[in-house]
């Protein structure tokens, strides 16, 4: 099979797309999926880097890339529901998916719905269940609470806008003042400038912060959350939270959920999720679209296409 290896941590010059990489074994719980697309995630070069390295000790020669789209191949005889010939989307939890085929639990997966584009749908998984279960299960939000979402419209932060409305929260989109007319868009009820000091003080109490952004951006806002109130956050947590005895932090990373995936997907193909998709690489691009990607502000998603 076609594949991009790496086989030591570094820049992404150190990413080599190989056409002679042998095709993945399938066990009896797995299927094998011809990809049609993989997709660019901060993840992914924080793992080539190296920076990742003590969450996500990586095996050389390694694959990067956790999201995969496309048509199965092979099924594990143990593997019931999925047929070969289906049309499949599944976050990888154990990467491999810069590669034409790649070999995934099917508990894993979800059929791409009907009328969705093939490769648009690989710029889903990871995304949204970070963005999902940031908002269900560290802030535990429930219909009629308040959350502040930073870094809305990035796309883990769309994902959390999405999450949060779908539930019934008041959804605030925490932004940069320079994004203010595009945040619109999202549909919750405010919009916070992140980076007006005057904004900050006057936006009121929240039951809950959803943290896309980090620490620098979300320490001044940890004031608003309420007594009893959380923070949520998937990237490093503010560090000023321990000084707030009656806020809870709670930190999370993503895992498999094929069902949620498949309600976002839905709501992605009828225009009610939506999710910029800035460019598309062939997956012998791959070191080239790691580096911009890296450079941050893309504005969206960057696909990787195996076909």
């Amino acid at each position: 099979m076609n594949a991009v290896r790496l086989y030591e941590y570094g820049p992404a010059k150190n990413l080599h797309y190989e056409t002679d990489v042998p095709d993945p074994e399938i066990a009896d719980d797995q299927v094998l999926i011809a990809t049609a697309a993989t997709s660019i995630n901060p993840v992914d070069w924080k793992m080539r880097s190296g920076e990742a390295a003590a969450r996500f000790p990586l095996t050389f020669p390694a694959i990067l890339g956790r999201d995969v789209s496309g048509v199965v191949r092979a099924v594990g005889k143990d593997v019931q529901g999925v047929s070969i010939g289906d049309r499949v989307m599944a976050f990888s939890p154990d990467s491999g998916a810069y590669a034409s085929l790649v070999a995934i639990k099917a508990v894993n997966l979800t059929h791409t719905p009907e009328g969705l584009d093939l490769m648009e749908a690989a710029a889903l998984p990871l995304i949204v269940l970070t963005g999902d279960q940031l908002v269900r299960e560290a802030c535990a939000l429930q219909q009629g609470q308040s959350v502040l979402v930073t870094g809305a419209l990035g796309s883990v932060g769309r994902a959390a806008v999405h999450s949060a409305l779908t539930l019934g929260a008041h959804v605030i989109a925490g932004v940069r003042a320079s994004q203010a007319e595009e945040a619109k868009e999202l549909g919750t009820h405010g919009i916070l400038a992140m980076d007006d000091e005057a904004a900050r003080k006057n936006m009121g109490t929240v039951d809950a912060i959803a943290d896309t952004t980090g620490e620098k951006a979300t320490t001044p806002l940890l004031n608003h959350i309420r007594e009893g109130g959380v923070c949520g956050t998937v990237v490093t947590p503010p560090p000023d939270v321990s000084l707030h005895s009656g806020v809870r932090l709670a930190r999370i990373m993503a895992h498999p959920d094929p069902q949620r995936v498949l309600a976002f997907a839905e709501d992605y193909r009828d225009g009610k999720f939506k999710l910029p998709i800035v460019r598309r690489y062939a997956l012998h691009e791959a070191a080239e679209a790691q580096a911009f990607a890296e450079k941050g502000g893309t504005g969206g998603k960057i696909l990787l296409l195996a076909l």
